[in-house]
């Protein structure tokens, strides 16, 4: 199955060469932004002159800390409502409209949520009018924000401002599932109050540690969503398919959530069951690791399917096509090492939608790349061949 060549060290002095950047294909590289996308500009200048009103600004304060979602997110719709619609009426007054056309303003959007997506300006600010609301769709489109007079001004994309700034962006979060709490017992065989440890986890791949050069994510848009996927050959077709997702939302033995660049812990991304699974079904077709930021909706690529395919291609092409992976473990040592990826896989990319999420890169053996990271054995390669991160898998 690993089709592991006995030509090995000629192809690590290539592809060791072949380690940097290449020349871009004629195509475009940036993932295309639907023209029906429009951030929700007059909503933001709304908000803003809402916070001309002290006590609705008190309010805010007070939900935004009582969230339960990470970096203290509202869902927009959902903040406007609750409290027999407090926030949609105090910002209606201050702007002399209706709840109604308020409401159906908002209805009208994308799914947004709201939040300070700053951790120093959501310590500093203390509920008083020196803040910001901002608005943008993507992480490289210039924030377009309002004061509480309603003035308008344009932000730097990469660098915040020293004012504090309430974000009103797409939605991220599933705020259909609360974060877990703490799950206690009574008597579980040590007395009240021990805690009800989970199963240990199955064996399989998993991931120990990560290392990204960059967050791929502006910082209106809060801290990263880093996922991991496990692509491999869809029934008998040309398509990849996304049989595994680890991250944030995820779920059980599968859940890490980076927020900076740098990760360690221990997180399954394929089960050894799984990768039993799939290999009996695809007795010649190997598995590809796929690193995205996920900027949309959690454990689904969004992103553009033309660049998937020319990224694929491109790193490929590099390394001979052994830039799979599979199990590869033996009586003595369990390990996950490179394999030959299938060309004819590039073909279709099932489940692929378009839309804002980054293609961190697709992993590569560091025997492949031939280069060494210490600490970590795959390479995170992006457009172009572009190193972008390191992460160490290895299997249980």
């Amino acid at each position: 199955m690993l089709n592991r060549s006995g030509t090995a060290a000629v192809l690590l002095i290539l592809a060791a060469c072949s380690d940097r950047t290449v020349t871009p294909p004629s195509e475009s590289m940036a993932p295309p932004i639907s023209p029906s996308a429009q951030p929700p500009i007059e909503l933001a200048r709304m908000v803003a002159k809402g916070l001309k009103n002290p006590a609705f600004r008190a309010y805010l304060k007070a939900q935004l800390d009582a969230s339960p979602f990470r970096e203290h997110k509202l869902q927009f719709e959902t903040f406007l409502a609750s409290n027999n619609g407090r926030a949609l009426r105090e910002i209606a007054d201050e702007n002399g409209t209706t709840k109604v056309a308020l409401a159906a303003l908002a209805k009208a959007q994308v799914a947004l949520e709201v939040y300070i997506p700053v951790p120093a300006h959501r310590a500093a600010w203390s509920g008083d009018e020196n803040i910001l609301v901002a608005t943008a769709m993507t992480d490289d489109d210039p924030p377009v924000a309002f004061d509480a007079e309603g003035r308008r001004q344009v932000l730097d994309p990469r660098t915040p401002p020293a004012i504090p700034v309430l974000a009103v962006v797409p939605v991220e979060t599933d705020f259909t599932h609360p974060p877990a709490k703490v799950i206690e017992c009574i008597n579980c065989g040590g007395g009240t109050g021990d805690v009800l440890l989970p199963p240990p986890p199955p064996p399989g791949l998993y991931m120990t540690k990560s290392h990204f050069v960059q967050d791929f994510e502006g910082w209106l848009k809060g801290s990263p969503e880093f996922e991991v996927h496990i692509l491999g050959q869809k029934g008998t077709s040309d398509s990849l398919y996304d049989y595994q997702c680890a991250g944030e939302h995820a779920g059980g033995p599968y859940t890490f959530d980076q927020n900076n660049l740098d990760w360690s812990g221990n997180v399954l991304l394929f089960s050894k069951t799984q990768v039993d699974q799939y290999n009996a079904a695809h007795p010649t077709q190997n598995l590809r690791i796929l690193v995205v930021e996920d900027d949309d909706t959690a454990c689904q690529i969004k992103t553009d399917v033309g660049r998937a395919e020319t990224l694929f291609k491109v790193v490929d092409s590099l390394y001979s096509n052994l830039t799979g992976g599979n199990d590869s473990s033996t009586a003595v040592i369990k390990a996950y090492k490179y394999a030959r990826a299938a060309k004819s896989l590039w073909q279709a990319i099932a489940s692929f939608f378009n839309s804002n999420d980054d293609l961190v890169g697709t992993a590569v053996d560091d025997d492949i790349v031939g280069s060494y990271y210490p600490g970590y054995n795959w390479f995170v390669k992006g457009d172009n061949n572009i190193t972008n991160g390191w992460i160490n898998l290895l299997m249980r």
